[in-house]
């Protein structure tokens, strides 16, 4: 029977609870109000995002821009848009990379269109080429240059001024030479099937005169070698051969967009 008794006392407390909460406190007292969500917020940055003063790009004489070429487009010879045309620029190179060029100038016509001028994968080499800023996407920078001696049968990679890294190469033969001038690291390549190109190859925008109807367009690359007894020396249809070891080093020093200078 006790336990009968405490039983219903507290079926009875907790029914006049229930009836509390849901009719308000009867007593007299005034409930203590919750607080508001503005007061346990911070409080809103003002303004929420203040930009701050255009900066010029880098001048400095290390630094290199490139940008991805996001949307297809048509290279000019002057910053024009009837101006002759130069070639077709796609978003991907033939190795199915994304397709990047080497910002050289800026300029912007009559109409206040702005015009990059840049280095493209065009017959002759170094021809001049124009194309419309808003076909690039973003810019990125480099702070490295090759330089590849033919006649000493030489690499060399400096970073700002500094040299890190220099070996022996093969260049292209008499008949098919090694291109001279200024180019740049257009795409990395790894895990070839054929061991002829090594660990890496770099591709560029360099191209040979005279093998052009080589897969691609007889573009020349920077790759690694299975035959490495044959470096130094002049062995390749244009390419320039390095030994594995070195293909690698340079790999993880040189990063895509860096200048290349051929003497």
């Amino acid at each position: 029977m006790r336990r009968a008794r405490l039983a219903a006392l507290a079926v009875g407390a907790t029914a006049a609870g229930l009836a509390v909460a849901a009719n308000g406190d009867r007593s007299g007292a005034e409930p203590s109000p919750a607080p508001a969500v503005s007061d346990t917020l911070p409080a809103p940055v003002r303004p929420a995002f203040t930009p701050g003063p255009a900066l010029p790009l880098s001048t400095s004489r290390f630094v290199t821009r490139w940008a991805p070429v996001r949307r297809a487009t048509v290279a000019r010879r002057r910053p024009d848009a009837r101006a002759a045309r130069v070639a077709r620029v796609s978003t991907r190179t033939p190795d199915g990379t994304v397709n990047v060029v080497l910002v050289r100038e800026t300029r912007a016509d009559r109409a206040g269109r702005v015009w990059i001028r840049v280095s493209t994968a065009t017959l002759p080499n170094g021809r001049p080429s124009w194309v419309p800023r808003s076909a690039l996407g973003g810019y990125a920078t480099v702070d490295t240059h090759l330089f590849i001696n033919r006649k000493r049968l030489t690499a060399t990679l400096f970073k700002r001024g500094r040299r890190i890294f220099r070996a022996r190469v093969g260049v292209g033969r008499r008949g098919s030479p090694t291109p001279r001038g200024r180019f740049f690291v257009r795409d990395q390549l790894t895990r070839f099937s054929d061991r002829f190109y090594g660990p890496v190859a770099f591709g560029t925008n360099a191209r040979s005169p005279g093998l052009t109807d080589w897969p691609g367009g007889g573009y020349i690359g920077i790759h690694g070698t299975n035959r490495p007894h044959l470096i130094p020396g002049r062995i390749s249809h244009g390419c320039i051969r390095m030994r594995n070891a070195d293909i690698l080093a340079l790999a993880a020093a040189m990063p895509v967009g860096t200048p290349i200078t051929i003497r």
